[in-house]
């Protein structure tokens, strides 16, 4: 890939297009599969950078991991992981490290986490504190809650953890330890985050118990439930998905069609988003698959308006709000996202970088601690959008230099491999100028 990627403006995409498989299932898949006994096999597995370093780590301890043919891949697990002989290198994989340390740190061994130089930049307590309170031990190796680290298993105890900030990555990481740990361990949610560990672990066998709690819910797990292997079939990223239908909304002229989308109502915030927008977005052919709510996704070039996104919608479209903020740079009067804190802390401070990326193609907008306020009107473009190894920092703005006056470059792009290989030539041949 090269040191740069520019997007010109491009006459009416059209097309059908598959997404790449959801990035949050792949990951679960390796590491529920390595976990498990028997063998497990997926399809439909995204086999970006990210969920290959996900597969390497599950090998090194101690799954047999094989790839059989074009997103497909076989897991033999041994009932249980054990200690690694080198560093578990999860590359830029957040969800990956996350949730490995959780499944790890419920087995008696010993194991050291890092990544690349975007990785070792993200906090990690807030995954190893509850950890910790199981009895999982954790010796830092450079500066406190950043990787390097090294994680000491076993003999954890069941906890009762409330979070106080929805995240998937948290709840997934304990309930992962909590498969081996004493007692009935439980999280509690202020809101609900995207549940595809609990389908997941009773896809593998276990018993999982939800129970709603106002907005939000508690999930409860008891330990000493064996895993065992099966088939998973990974539908279509919805996070993937929303940049060919992004570009669909703000081309005229365009109608783009994303088939087997994922549909699960915790991952489709955006799509309920855009509509509140006024945009033309027709859901066809729902199904279901790998036990989620799937179906085909049209998008056609529509006139959008500027939206105030609820807060409580948040938690459903976390990863989405760099692509909505592109899109809303086109939407007749102001669109504001707030309660979205959380994009500081993702593989850069999102939030930063997309106003930042944003004002340098002439658009306006406003920074705020927990959100940012986009004013649309015609988009000059004309940056050159700074990425700090963000993928969907890249992406979004080219996916904005398709629609803008003036071309939109941005730096870094080899990192869009992370989550979407294969990016440029699927938007490329939808008729869009990336190069």
């Amino acid at each position: 890939m090269p040191s740069q990627l520019t997007a010109r403006r491009s006459s009416a995409l059209t097309g059908k297009v598959r997404a790449p498989g959801d990035k949050s299932m792949s990951h679960r898949s390796m590491i529920l599969g390595g976990m498990a006994s028997g063998v497990t096999e997926v399809e439909g597995l995204l086999e970006g950078d990210d969920v290959l370093a996900t597969a390497r780590a599950v090998e090194a301890f101690g799954a047999k991991v094989e790839r059989t043919g074009d997103g497909k891949w076989r897991i033999e697990g041994a009932g249980g992981f054990t200690t690694p002989v080198s560093v578990i290198d999860c590359g830029n994989a957040g969800t990956g490290v996350r949730l490995l340390m959780g499944a790890a740190a419920g087995y008696p061994l010993t194991a050291t986490f890092d990544g690349d130089g975007s990785l070792r930049k993200r906090p990690m307590k807030r995954v190893t504190g509850p950890l910790a309170d199981m009895g999982a031990a954790f010796d830092w190796q450079a500066a406190e809650d950043r990787l390097p680290v090294a994680l000491t298993g076993g003999t954890l105890k069941a906890i009762a953890y409330v979070q106080t900030v929805a995240s998937a990555q948290v709840k997934s990481a304990i309930l992962l330890a909590g498969l081996n740990a004493e007692g009935v361990t439980s999280v509690v949610e202020p809101e609900k985050s995207r549940d595809h560990t609990e389908r997941m672990l009773r896809a593998f066998g276990a018993e999982v118990g939800v129970e709603e709690m106002g907005e939000g819910w508690k999930v409860t797990l008891k330990g000493g439930q064996p895993l065992t292997g099966t088939f998973v079939a990974v539908p279509g990223d919805p996070s993937s998905a929303a940049f060919p239908l992004a570009a669909g909304l703000i081309v005229p002229g365009s109608e783009v069609t994303v088939e087997g989308v994922m549909l699960n109502t915790l991952r489709t915030g955006l799509f309920d988003t855009w509509i509140e927008m006024g945009a033309n977005l027709t859901i066809t052919n729902r199904r279901e698959a790998g036990g989620e709510d799937v179906g085909d996704i049209t998008a056609r070039h529509s006139t959008l308006k500027g939206v105030v996104v609820p807060e409580a919608r948040a938690a459903s479209m976390i990863d989405e709000y760099p692509i909505l903020a592109a899109t809303a740079a086109f939407a007749d009067g102001v669109t504001v996202m707030r309660g979205v804190g959380e994009m500081r802390v993702k593989e850069s401070d999102r939030i930063s970088l997309m106003v930042e990326g944003l004002r340098a193609c002439g658009v306006q907008v406003e920074e705020e601690p927990e959100g940012f306020i986009v004013t649309g009107g015609p988009v000059r473009g004309g940056g050159l959008v700074h990425t700090a190894h963000d993928h969907r920092i890249a992406m979004s703005h080219l996916v904005l230099g398709l629609a803008a006056d003036q071309p939109v470059s941005v730096d870094e792009p080899g990192m869009i491999a992370t989550s979407f290989p294969g990016f440029v030539e699927m938007m490329n041949g939808l008729g869009g100028r990336i190069a």
